[in-house]
C-alpha cells in the first residue's frame, strides 16, 4: 500500500519536470528550485557536520580524561569493590574510546568521498530519502541463571560471588548498568536501570554485552591471614601465639599489607565478556520478551557464571515522526459528505493524525482540535487536477477506509509552494511510517531513567523466580 499511498495524479514536490503543471516553463522554474533547495541543504549539512565532528572530538576527550582518573583511582584503591568500580568505568571508557576514534574516521572518509564526487549543483535524480530519527529505550532486564541443585536448593559448595554489568551501544553511543554482586542464592540478574539512546535510526542495532569478574579470589585473599594466624598460634604456643595474631590482625584491620602477604598487584580485577546479543527494530514490542544469549565463556573460565542463555527486557522506540510536528500551517478543510462548506482551520500533523484547531494559539494552551483527520499506512492521499474549477487550487484529498465505506476530506492550501510542503510532509510520514513498522501504529512509552544512584556494596535485588512464589502465595 505504501507505494500507492499517492495516487499518480499527485507528484512528490521538488521533482524535477513533475510539478503538476501543464506549463514547461512552469516545470522549469519548479526544477531550478529544487536545484535551489538541495545546495541550501547541502551547505546547511556541511556545517552540521563540521558541528558534530566538533561535539564527538569533544566527547572523546572527556573520555580520555574520565580514563586517566579511572587510573589513578584503580591504583589507589584499597578495597575490593571501590577496584571493581574503577576497573568496570576503565573498561566503559576504553570502549567510548574506540566508538568515538572509528565514528571520526569514518565522518573523515565520508568528508573525503563527497568532496571527490559529484557536485549538488550537477544534474542528476535527487538525493535518497532518509527516515526520521527517533529514541530507543531498552528497560526491565533480567537474565535468568541456572544453578546446580547441590547449589541453589541444598545450599552445598563454595559461595562464589561474581561483579556483573552490562554494556550496550547503539551505533558509536555506548552506556552501561549498575555493577551487580551476584551468588547463588539469586535465580537471575536484574538490573533495574531504564537505558534511553536520544538518537537512533530504524536501522539501529543495539548491541548489549554482559561482563563478569569472579569476586572470590579476593574473598580467599582476605581469609589467608587469619587461617594463617589460627595455624600460626597452634605451633607457636599459646602465649607467642596470640602475640603474632594480634599483630596479623591489627595490620590487617588497618587497611595495609598484611605481614607475611606479598602487596597485590595495582593491575585490578579482571572483566570476562560472559556473553551477547544484538536487538533490532524486530524486537520492538511495547512488552516483555526474551530473546537468546550468545555464550562467550567457559566453564574453565575463572569468570564463568551459569547462565540459562537467555535475556528478558523491554525494547520500545519512538521515531521523532509520532512525537513532534511534521508540518503546520492554514487550511481550508471540506469535510466528507459535504460539497459547499469549506473550514478554516490551523492544522497540525503530527503521528498517525492531522489535527485541525481553530487558531495556531489552540496548540499551546491544550485546546481540543475542531476535528481529527487519521493519517496511517493504509491512507490515500491524492493532489488536486490544477485544471479544476476556478476559486479552488491548489487542493488536496485525504481518503479512509472504514470498514466498507470511504471516508474523504479535500484541503486547500494557499499557495502552490504550501501545497508542496504539505505534500512533502505527507510524503516523509508515509516513508517513516514505512521504515519504522510497528513503531508507528501507537505511541509506545519511554519512562525518563532516573539518575544513577552511587555504587553499592551489593544491590538488592528480586528475582522471577521469588517473584512468582510471593504471587502464587499471596492469590
Amino acid at each position: 500500500m505504501m507505494s500507492s499511498a499517492f495516487a499518480a495524479g499527485g507528484a512528490a514536490p521538488g521533482v524535477p519536470g513533475r510539478c503538476g503543471s501543464p506549463d514547461r516553463a512552469q516545470c522549469l522554474r519548479c526544477a531550478a528550485r529544487a536545484m535551489d533547495r538541495a545546495r541550501e541543504e547541502s551547505e546547511s549539512a556541511g556545517a552540521g557536520t563540521k558541528r558534530l565532528d566538533t561535539e564527538l572530538q569533544r566527547k572523546l576527550d572527556h573520555e580520555i580524561r574520565m580514563r586517566e582518573g579511572a587510573c589513578k583511582l584503580l591504583a589507589a584503591c584499597s578495597q575490593r569493590e571501590q577496584a571493581l568500580e574503577a576497573t568496570k568505568s576503565l573498561l566503559v571508557c576504553n570502549s567510548r574510546i574506540l566508538s568515538y576514534m572509528g565514528e571520526l574516521q569514518r565522518r573523515k572518509e565520508a568528508q573525503v568521498l563527497r568532496k571527490t564526487g559529484r557536485r549538488p549543483s550537477d544534474s542528476g535524480p535527487p538525493a535518497e530519502r532518509s527516515p526520521c530519527r527517533g529514541q530507543v529505550c531498552i528497560s526491565d532486564l533480567r537474565i535468568p541463571l541456572m544453578w546446580k541443585d547441590t547449589e541453589y536448593f541444598k545450599n552445598k559448595g563454595d559461595l562464589h560471588r561474581w561483579a556483573v554489568f552490562l554494556l550496550l551501544q547503539i551505533g558509536e553511543h555506548i552506556q552501561d548498568t549498575e555493577m551487580i554482586l551476584v551468588d547463588r542464592t539469586l535465580t537471575d540478574i536484574s538490573f533495574q536501570n531504564n537505558v534511553l539512546f536520544a538518537e537512533a535510526g530504524p536501522d539501529f542495532e543495539l548491541r548489549l554485552e554482559l561482563y563478569g569478574a569472579c569476586v572470590e579470589e579476593e574473598g580467599a585473599l582476605a581469609g589467608a591471614p587469619k587461617r594463617l594466624a589460627t595455624k600460626l598460634s597452634s605451633s607457636l604456643g599459646r602465649s607467642s601465639g596470640r602475640r603474632v595474631r594480634a599483630s596479623l590482625e591489627t595490620a590487617g584491620g588497618s587497611g595495609s599489607s598484611p605481614i607475611l602477604l606479598p602487596t597485590p598487584a595495582v593491575g585490578g580485577p579482571r572483566y570476562h565478556l560472559l556473553a551477547h546479543t544484538t536487538l533490532t527494530l524486530a524486537a520492538v514490542q511495547d512488552g516483555f520478551r526474551t530473546h537468546d544469549l550468545t555464550l562467550a565463556s567457559h566453564e574453565e573460565n575463572p569468570a564463568w557464571l551459569p547462565l540459562y542463555g537467555s535475556v528478558c527486557c523491554r525494547l520500545v522506540a519512538q521515531p521523532f515522526c509520532m512525537t513532534q510536528p511534521t508540518s503546520s500551517g492554514i487550511l481550508k478543510v471540506q469535510q466528507a459528505g459535504e460539497l459547499q462548506d469549506w473550514v478554516r482551520v490551523h492544522g497540525v500533523l503530527k503521528g498517525t493524525n492531522l489535527f485541525c484547531y481553530r487558531q495556531p494559539e489552540d496548540t499551546d494552551t491544550g485546546e481540543e482540535p475542531l476535528f481529527t483527520i487519521a493519517i496511517n499506512k493504509e491512507t490515500r492521499v491524492r493532489a488536486g487536477e490544477l485544471d479544476q474549477a476556478v476559486g479552488r487550487p491548489f487542493t488536496m484529498s485525504i481518503s479512509n477506509q472504514y470498514g466498507e465505506d470511504e471516508v474523504t476530506h479535500t484541503l486547500q492550501a494557499e499557495s502552490r509552494g504550501a501545497l508542496q510542503s504539505w505534500m512533502e510532509a505527507l510524503w516523509q510520514l508515509f516513508f517513516d511510517m514505512s521504515q519504522w513498522k510497528q513503531c508507528c501504529d501507537e505511541i509506545m512509552k519511554i519512562e525518563t531513567p532516573a539518575p544513577r544512584k552511587p555504587p553499592q556494596v551489593l544491590a538488592k535485588q528480586g528475582s522471577l523466580y521469588h517473584e512468582m512464589v510471593t504471587g502464587d502465595a499471596q492469590g
